[in-house]
């Protein structure tokens, strides 16, 4: 094996350990402290004040170190421009709702038109300037020589924007906990770290960059977290995992790895659907769905540890499937 190929993982680790200690003091005497709403699970108000928006370094880290091989490997620009334009929606998200103290920061309208402006010029790009075309591999039908293919034709860009969409406001869903979605995202991108090398794929080295990454994110980010990633970080991740698997033909993949996501989601739309269906009632004590486990009196850390492991085995099960 040349271990060249796991030099994004060391370089991004190595960026990420050295920001966090530098950039978590600054974000600090800035007052760049999280802002946590009072319907929330009181265990959280203790951790009003944590410094937010560190998704700063997971994107300079991960930026950094792709720079530093997208001369020799343009099929990581698409993934780099996902990972960074929804980040910078994410970014101004939170600069609104910290800085200028607007709790809930970009409209709906506004942070979808942004959402929908990124996904329309990656969708674009994939379609002019890459060989991806519009099927997509099959999950547990043999894999990418011998497997079946969905062609999607004249469905795929429909399908593009509710994969890619649905998948950013998964990730951002599921950060709510210390560690959650950094670990979660953490397997998907050792996920499709192993399936882009083994493939020979050009975009394994971002896949790798955003795995070290999270991994020194995670020292500074796991209970009791010091900083937190804010959408800057969780939309930035759900743009790389929607852009990753498409670049590898395998959004299909993202309901088995990305389950997590699905379920947060599903778990907020069926809360918010049955809550104005019934005029009030609820289906869980609190959405997202981890909100629900913490008042059925989970630890925060079981939580996370419980995602974190079913997260691992669908990944397993997900390599099984190629």
């Amino acid at each position: 094996m040349d271990f060249k190929i796991l030099m994004p993982v060391i370089i991004s680790f190595v960026i990420s350990v050295i920001l966090c200690p530098i950039l978590i003091p600054f974000l600090k005497r800035l007052k760049f402290g999280q802002f946590v709403r009072d319907d929330g699970p009181e265990s959280h108000l203790k951790k009003s004040g944590t410094p937010t928006m560190g998704g700063i370094i997971i994107l300079l880290s991960v930026t950094l170190t792709s720079l530093a091989y997208i001369g020799k490997y343009p099929d990581m620009i698409p993934v780099l421009f996902s990972t960074v334009g929804f980040g910078i929606i994410g970014l101004l998200d939170d600069y609104i709702k910290v800085v200028m103290k607007r709790s809930m920061g970009l409209r709906a309208w506004q942070k979808l038109v942004g959402q929908i402006l990124v996904t329309a010029i990656f969708g674009y790009y994939l379609v002019n300037y890459t060989d991806v075309g519009s099927t997509m591999l099959i999950p547990f039908t043999g894999g990418f020589k011998g497997g079946m293919y969905l062609d999607t034709s004249y469905l795929f860009i429909p399908l593009l924007f509710l994969v890619v969409l649905g998948t950013v406001n998964g990730a951002n869903f599921t950060d709510g906990l210390d560690g959650l979605a950094s670990s979660v995202t953490l397997l998907i991108a050792t996920f499709f770290s192993v399936v882009a090398i083994g493939m020979g794929s050009g975009i394994s080295p971002i896949t790798c960059a955003v795995a070290g990454s999270l991994l020194g994110f995670l020292v500074f980010n796991i209970y009791p977290a010091r900083v937190f990633m804010g959408d800057t970080g969780s939309l930035a991740l759900g743009g790389f995992v929607a852009a990753s698997a498409y670049m590898l033909r395998m959004p299909l993949f993202i309901l088995i790895v990305g389950l997590i996501y699905l379920i947060e989601v599903l778990s907020v739309m069926l809360q918010v659907g049955y809550f104005k269906l019934t005029g009030g009632k609820r289906i869980f004590k609190m959405a997202p769905i981890h909100h629900h486990f913490e008042l059925c009196g989970w630890a925060e850390t079981r939580v996370v540890a419980v995602f974190g492991v079913i997260t691992a085995i669908l990944c397993l099960i997900a390599l099984m499937g190629i």
